[in-house]
């Protein structure tokens, strides 16, 4: 309690993870509590699950009960602002098999439990960590849905990683495991997560999962992809450690490597970069306010796989950014990108930048459009694009014309044709 009042005082939210499919075997937990299976399946192809503990029995409503009023004990007793809930996938279907079909109980709990936990606790996130493309995940009780508000994008997380293991020279042929998340996004309200569980049991730190041995080039790799992570549609969760790109795996037994800050400049130059990206991306809404509109992401040039580059809009009312990718190592001098509108260009992030660790292959100058076609659009601007480098360029469109003054002819027939107009609609009306 005193932790999380601590971190409250601070300004920091607290998320509990909830792992509450399964529960360990030991003789100090609820296995056989009364002698027999009481909270557990009897002993059969259920009862445990596959990390070899026991799965509950959400038929029986004392169990579920049970579940229930541990929820809303760590949120009412201890002021949790959110609570992580894990392996939803296993609850959803039988063993976590799609083939075995769905758990119609357990599915009915998650949505008593939601909605419940809604109704009592309403500023509070009831997150799903769900692997599985079961729908309505985030969709309200009411709708059909589960109840839960958000969903970790588990397909993000894996494509994206797996894209940054492959060599530049072959990622052509991989190209869609960037550009698919978009084509599914809006089915729920995902967050996108490199957590916990991509930096333990051998996997690998972020950084250490970037292609190739070097240690300039693996740095570069890695500004770039957290740029794409954190100006992607969708809430972020990032791992503690990762920001400053630590090479040791987590170790829940030790602190985190803080002397990288002082001992290793390109570890402060990473952590400085990631203050300013999460300070350009929370400080501007065209990067959150509509996370889950269509309306608040576009893409401008999804498909230049011979490049290995991706561009595209971030967007709400009276503000728009341009995101550029480029996933290879070559410096792209005289780049034309394709842009909707007439506008200028203003950097406002290059991850390539000498202070973050980069070779400063910068755009210091406002870039103005040309009414140049390139690829589906009617205008392009020409920049360079760094090497494993994102830019993030602030988009200000060209205000359109005004209208030339009337003749008074015209004006007249204006006039005339808007009085027909008129008197058309008062005679329907």
């Amino acid at each position: 309690m005193r932790f999380v009042d601590t971190c409250h005082q601070n300004g920091i939210g607290v998320i509990i993870d909830f792992a509450f499919v399964h529960f360990v075997r030991d003789n100090y937990s609820l296995g056989n509590f009364d002698g027999t299976a009481l909270y557990e399946y009897p002993p059969s192809d259920v009862s445990q699950s596959q990390w070899g503990s026991y799965n509950f029995n959400l038929s029986k409503g004392d169990v579920q009960s049970y579940l229930m009023s541990c929820a809303a004990f760590w949120l009412d007793a201890y002021h949790f602002d959110g609570i992580r809930m894990d392996a939803i996938n296993n609850g959803i279907y039988w063993m976590g098999d799609k083939n075995r079909g769905v758990n119609d109980r357990s599915v009915d709990f998650f949505k008593k439990m939601n909605y419940n936990l809604n109704r009592k606790f309403e500023n509070v996130m009831l997150i799903a960590e769900d692997s599985s493309d079961y729908p309505g995940v985030t969709q309200p009780v009411e709708k059909g849905g589960l109840g839960f508000d958000y969903k970790w994008d588990m397909g993000w997380m894996n494509d994206t990683l797996k894209y940054m293991k492959i060599d530049p020279l072959w990622r052509r042929g991989s190209h869609n495991m960037i550009n698919w998340s978009m084509a599914y996004f809006y089915f729920e309200r995902f967050i996108l997560p490199l957590s916990h569980d991509e930096v333990v049991h051998g996997k690998a730190t972020i950084v250490q999962k970037m292609f190739g041995g070097d240690y300039h080039n693996k740095f570069s790799q890695v500004r770039t992809l957290y740029t794409y992570m954190m100006t992607h549609p969708g809430k972020k969760l990032n791992f503690m450690g990762n920001e400053l790109g630590m090479f040791r795996e987590w170790d829940e037994t030790k602190e985190l490597d803080w002397f990288l800050l002082n001992e290793f400049p390109m570890h402060k130059m990473f952590h400085d970069f990631f203050r300013d990206l999460n300070g350009l991306t929370t400080k501007n809404p065209a990067f959150y306010e509509k996370d889950y509109e269509e309306d608040g992401f576009l893409w401008i040039d999804a498909d230049n796989a011979d490049e290995n580059m991706y561009a595209y809009y971030r967007m709400t009312d009276g503000q728009k950014y341009a995101v550029v990718l480029n996933m290879s190592p070559v410096t792209r001098e005289n780049f034309r990108m394709g842009l909707k509108d007439d506008c200028t260009l203003t950097e406002v992030l290059n991850s390539d930048n000498q202070c973050y660790g980069g070779t400063g292959v910068l755009n210091p100058q406002p870039i103005k459009s040309e009414p140049v076609k390139h690829n589906q659009w009617d205008h392009s601007a020409v920049f360079t694009l760094p090497p494993f480098g994102a830019i993030v360029f602030e988009v200000k469109d060209t205000p359109k014309p005004k209208a030339k003054a009337k003749s008074e002819e015209e004006k007249t027939t204006s006039k005339s044709a808007a009085g027909k107009c008129t008197e058309t609609k008062k005679d329907e009306k």
